[in-house]
């Protein structure tokens, strides 16, 4: 359901070497202000297109379980957390309408330092900090975002694409980045999972 979003490892979740070969384009895009962006499009030989658009973000409120963890272990690491925060959500009447699923990393400033993780859920409102499960929220500012449709040992491939798409657009991580989990779908194709990385 999660990946190491810093990328560390060349290999999937699952071990296997990524030997995915990759062609971008261009194109223009409006915003809602009708300002144009470059928007650079990748596409996966195997047939999955990924495009990254630049968006401005606005802060999510989220209950939350914050782990710190090794690079490559986010798979083990985020389930017992979450679990957590669903214990403590469903004693909380309200607390939770359609909120979904959130992943919120914290990049180490050292390359293979240990990851800050707050695995949580989408909430209404903050709430006063219960054992692990806290308050916390996601920031707001303007992010390179794309959406992943398909399985979740896939997610790679839009982490890959916006880190591409930030290097060819001379645009820098701010620190941050999320992945806000859609609705489950009975065909793993057609789950949607959005990735957003903060800019500076």
């Amino acid at each position: 359901m999660a990946r190491d979003p810093l990328g560390t490892s060349p290999t999937s979740r699952h071990g296997h070497p990524r030997t995915l070969s990759v062609k971008s384009a261009r194109r223009l895009s409006l915003d809602a202000g009708g300002n144009r962006h470059a928007i650079t499009i990748l596409v996966y030989d195997r047939g999955m297109p990924v495009s990254v658009n630049l968006q401005t973000v606005h802060p999510r409120k989220f209950a939350a379980v914050r782990r710190e963890v090794a690079p490559g272990a986010v798979g083990s690491a985020w389930g017992p957390a979450l679990g957590k925060v669903w214990e403590f959500i469903r004693s909380q009447p309200g607390l939770r309408t359609d909120g979904h699923n959130i992943f919120l990393y914290h990049h180490p400033t050292q390359p293979g330092a240990p990851i800050l993780c707050d695995f949580g859920v989408e909430v209404t409102r903050t709430f006063e900090t219960a054992g692990e499960v806290y308050a916390t929220e996601t920031q707001g500012g303007e992010a390179a975002v794309a959406v992943h449709r398909g399985p979740y040992n896939r997610m790679n491939e839009a982490h890959d694409a916006i880190r591409k798409w930030m290097a060819a657009n001379r645009r820098e991580s701010a620190g941050h980045s999320w992945e806000i989990y859609g609705d489950p779908t009975p065909d793993p194709a057609d789950t949607e999972t959005t990735v957003v990385y903060l800019l500076k």
